[in-house]
């Protein structure tokens, strides 16, 4: 591919992944601050306009594009990233999450005037650690993590902590279950559509959920803060899964989740599953590794980001959940 020839600009960012969910956020977050920004997508057309965006269409597998682009920045936020829980995508996830973050590291440290905020996941922490809270200074094993999914996010951040020692200047973000908008077609929005379809069944699993608003917030001020070889775990509240499926519900007048799912229930249900996605070619609900998340009690501490950002605060989860659910209704008609 022929270089592309982009204007130099001290205000210009690039954003990969930007047709996701956190991706758009924080480009309509970057615009509203009067930021130039590069919106490098794949396939999935990005749902904002506006004078200061330019769309590139291309993935991080190009090195010379990421390259090209990343030459003519001084700010990179790495969104980009591939979420499954299903073996048969492992080569996928291997690809995305982590040859892909290493040619972004790379193309990075070919600009000694870059500084990068890369979205890992509370994943690539361990997150099955019953009885104490995850903080920043845990790592993944593979006694404390139950999904592939999260193993190549911490291989991910190896890439990352690998151009900081090479002098890459560079934060990582640690976002728990992501929230907010108004499309609930994938992702960890599809919980939206689960409970408008009043899914009856509910766990006593505990996780941490967060704002995308915050999310995207927080990137930015890590982004222009002094701040560099460091993670932060983005988490605004632990909550129940049954009170976050209810709540929605609610919002959606339909009936909440009224039967607890067993331990020996649920591995029946994702054995099943598999079963039947095998038969008919389809994807799975439920699989060993959501089903196990699904039942673990799991908290997250968030006083790094706190401590580090005086003003930042995180909106609360009850809130978040109402605001998706009003735009959901507004942008499906329900």
């Amino acid at each position: 591919m022929e270089p592309t020839n982009y204007p130099t600009n001290n205000s210009k960012v690039l954003v990969t992944g930007g047709a996701g969910l956190l991706g758009e956020e924080l480009i309509q977050h970057l615009l509203d601050k009067g930021k130039e920004v590069i919106a490098l997508v794949h396939h999935t057309p990005i749902q904002i306009e506006h004078p200061l965006l330019q769309v590139v269409q291309g993935d991080i597998f190009d090195v010379v594009l990421l390259e090209d682009l990343i030459a003519q920045v001084h700010q990179v936020y790495h969104c980009a990233g591939f979420v499954s829980f299903l073996p048969k995508q492992k080569k996928t996830m291997i690809k995305v999450n982590i040859e892909g973050t290493a040619n972004v590291v790379n193309a990075c440290l070919a600009n000694d005037q870059i500084k990068l905020v890369h979205v890992s996941s509370v994943s690539a922490l361990g997150r099955i650690r019953e009885g104490e809270a995850i903080n920043e200074k845990m790592n993944w094993t593979a006694e404390t993590s139950n999904s592939l999914y999260g193993y190549t996010k911490y291989l991910g951040e190896l890439e990352v902590w690998r151009g900081i020692a090479e002098g890459l200047n560079a934060v990582i973000v640690n976002p728990t279950i992501i929230l907010g908008g108004k499309k609930w077609e994938s992702g960890s929005m599809a919980i939206f559509k689960t409970a408008y379809e009043e899914f009856k069944y509910f766990s006593e699993g505990v996780s941490g959920f967060v704002d995308v608003y915050d999310v995207a917030n927080a990137m930015i001020l890590l982004m222009d803060s002094s701040i560099t070889g460091e993670r932060f775990i983005l988490s605004g509240q632990n909550k129940a899964y049954r009170d976050i499926f209810t709540l929605i519900a609610t919002c959606f007048n339909k009936r909440p989740p009224y039967k607890k799912v067993s331990a020996a229930m649920a591995d029946f249900v994702w054995r099943l599953q598999a079963v039947q996605s095998f038969i008919f070619g389809t994807q799975p609900l439920l699989t060993k590794e959501t089903t196990r998340t699904a039942q673990a009690k799991v908290y997250f501490d968030n006083s790094k980001i706190l401590k580090a950002l005086p003003g930042f605060s995180f909106n609360e989860i009850d809130h978040t959940i109402r605001n998706a659910c009003a735009q959901i209704s507004e942008n499906y008609h329900l």
